[in-house]
């Protein structure tokens, strides 16, 4: 055997050195791995069983409600309940835009020409609840206004039938009624007003009196827009937000008449809508194809109108609707929409949808069309019925169209 120098060098009876072995772990990192995340899912799977917070894992917003009068900087006292405060801030941000002094935004939809704009409503305006909206102060009552057809609520004057007087005669726009029942006439209801001053003032001072101007009960001071439209010789009417088929989507607005609620609680709601303004011949729907279809909760609203003396007028937006009959059975002046004259927004399929009422004023002697506030429509409308009598109609209030309609 071949020696090596090493060989010869080393000390006698000795063997070679050995390598040093390395240190190796019963188990790889990816098994470790494993065994720390398994770990992991039962102490969490534990967690999750025995602990009783019922709103564990969810989002939450801790926000300090203070007692009106104390002091600003004054700090709300520490809670030793945990799984109290939780349940308590998550109510408080659910119903934090309802509080007063702030203010919403709600997304209103013409309910015949699907017109979308936003409004922004204040405090008083903003209240979903009626204790909320009573703590509002009641609108001032408008000029102009009989006293005698005024009865108080609690959330503000409303209006109320005085011996033979009715506010829908009462607050009816002038108009030769002999000549109306000569004629064909139509007559013209321009919705959607008050929420915006700018387009309300555009409307009611470039539209003739008799066009018909119906005023939401939102906006900063919609009773005052009605007052200045009053003063302009327009007949007014009051739209009552009511629910669509595809609410809470689609929201009409706070204190929304709905299916959901018993007949005390719409009529509650209806009150608050009563007192946002006077002066009104009649109401009429915002929105609403489920609610007017709706007869257990449609009915008691229209018998309401009638023992108040006001009109009402359906927008025709919904094919399905009840108002007709309900009307017929309360002996009340009624009216329909014919026409939606600015589904489509553009001046030619506005002067189309224009021509169309003529026509159908001619036919059946007496035609509504209904429009909202748009510049175009204003516009539009305004140009139509400076030529309208040329034609042989006659442009005439709402309520004086409604009249004919019912002795027809």
């Amino acid at each position: 055997m071949t020696e090596t120098a090493d060989d010869l060098s080393a000390p006698l009876g000795q063997d070679k050195p050995r390598r040093k072995r390395r240190l190796r772990l019963p188990f790889t990192a990816m098994q470790l791995l494993a065994v720390l995340l398994g770990l992991f899912l039962v102490a969490f799977a534990g967690f999750a069983i025995f602990n009783k917070d019922p709103l564990g894992g969810e989002p939450m917003t801790r926000i300090a409600i203070r007692e009106p009068g104390k002091a600003a900087d004054e700090k709300p006292a520490a809670s030793g309940h945990g799984q109290e405060t939780k349940q308590e801030s998550k109510q408080e941000t659910k119903d934090a835009p309802k509080q007063a002094g702030e203010q919403k935004t709600v997304t209103m939809i013409d309910g015949s020409t699907g017109t979308r704009h936003d409004v922004v409503i204040g405090a008083g305006e903003a209240a979903d609840k009626g204790e909320a909206a009573s703590a509002s102060a009641p609108p001032p009552v408008m000029a102009g206004i009989d006293p005698k057809l005024l009865e108080k609520s609690r959330y503000g004057m409303i209006p109320v039938v005085a011996g033979d007087l009715k506010p829908f005669n009462v607050y009816a726009a002038d108009a030769d009624r002999a000549k109306a029942a000569k004629m064909p006439v139509v007559a013209i209801l321009i919705g959607g007003l008050g929420v915006g001053a700018a387009k309300t003032t555009d409307a009611i001072m470039r539209l003739p009196p008799a066009v018909t101007l119906a005023f939401t009960p939102y906006g900063a001071d919609p009773g005052k827009l009605a007052e200045r439209a009053r003063a302009q010789r327009h007949e007014i009417f009051l739209q009552i937000p009511m629910e669509p088929y595809d609410f809470p989507d689609n929201d009409p607005g706070p204190q929304t008449l709905l299916t959901s609620l018993t007949a005390d609680q719409n009529m509650d709601r209806l009150y608050w809508h009563l007192s946002r303004m006077q002066g009104y011949a009649g109401l009429t729907n915002f929105m609403g194809a489920r609610f007017v279809a709706t007869e257990p909760a449609m009915t008691p609203i229209i018998r309401e109108a009638a023992k108040r003396g006001l009109g009402f007028f359906d927008d025709g937006s919904s094919p399905r609707s009840i108002a007709s009959q309900a009307a017929g059975s309360a002996a009340m002046p009624f009216g329909k929409g014919d026409i939606a004259i600015d589904v489509v927004p553009t001046p030619a399929e506005i002067d189309r949808a224009l021509s169309k009422l003529e026509a159908a004023a001619r036919e059946r002697g007496v035609a509504v069309g209904i429009a909202s506030a748009l510049p175009v429509s204003i516009e539009r409308v305004s140009a139509w019925t400076k030529t309208l009598s040329d034609r042989g109609i006659l442009l005439v209030p709402l309520t004086t169209a409604m009249l004919k309609s019912k002795s027809s």
